[in-house]
């Protein structure tokens, strides 16, 4: 795979057989994010656990101090007075029926994130089948499906990221943008660490952290000592 000469000049910022430092990495994620946009700062973590166990699933949701300098867009899927508490929280877009049909007849997905009540969730599932690929499903876990609309609008907004296990038992998720500095980035990366250390999984055996790895949108991944969480 051929890279532009601004990679290559970042990858020689980086020694790939050293572990750095949680600041240091953020530091030098931030050095190599060298786009003319304003890069997003990623994390993956790999774990030892086995994904094909539901008892080893690790997945859940978590309010970055700093946010992730991204515009959330949210649909809520609710009806009367907590289709108002959304509307009043600042939720992007809010129905029922409508945006149900919306999304079936129009393939509109101009949404980030559903949060929907627990009484609606017979009509949300109608279309599961297209939600669930696009991550967009509600789902209890991650705080989408709740009657507190109003917090759950408000922690999404303020920067909430959900974080999962892919197939190869690794978590991606964004911490921020480039811009934020190196301690913005850094408190967003802990807090995201503290996040997936405290949803370890009973069945899970052995080496739990295996690998951290943090890389800007065009730039070379930086490895992160785990030992440091």
């Amino acid at each position: 795979m051929k890279h532009g000469k601004k990679y290559a000049e970042s990858v020689k910022l980086i020694d790939s057989a050293t572990q750095y430092d949680p600041d240091q990495a953020c530091d030098l994620a931030i050095k190599t994010g060298k786009a003319k946009f304003d890069e997003t700062v990623e994390v993956s973590v790999r774990l030892g656990v086995d994904p094909r166990h539901a008892d080893q699933q690790v997945r859940g949701a978590v309010v970055l101090p700093n946010g992730t300098g991204k515009v959330t867009r949210v649909l809520v899927i609710a009806k009367g007075e907590k289709a108002k508490e959304a509307e009043a929280a600042g939720a992007d877009f809010v129905g029922a029926e409508d945006m149900i049909a919306k999304i079936q007849q129009e393939n509109w997905f101009d949404f980030d994130v559903c949060v929907a009540t627990p009484d609606m969730m017979g009509l949300v599932g109608r279309i599961g089948r297209v939600l669930g690929p696009k991550g967009l499903m509600p789902n209890p876990k991650s705080g989408t499906v709740t009657m507190d609309v109003t917090k759950a609008v408000h922690d999404i907004k303020a920067g909430k990221v959900e974080y999962r296990l892919d197939k190869t038992a690794i978590i991606h998720c964004p911490i921020g943008k480039v811009s934020f500095g190196v301690e913005k980035l850094n408190e967003n990366l802990s807090t995201l660490m503290d996040a997936i250390i405290k949803a370890k999984p009973a069945a899970a055996k052995g080496t739990y952290i295996r690998s951290i790895y943090l890389s800007s949108t065009m730039g070379p991944a930086v490895r992160v000592n785990p030992l440091k969480f």
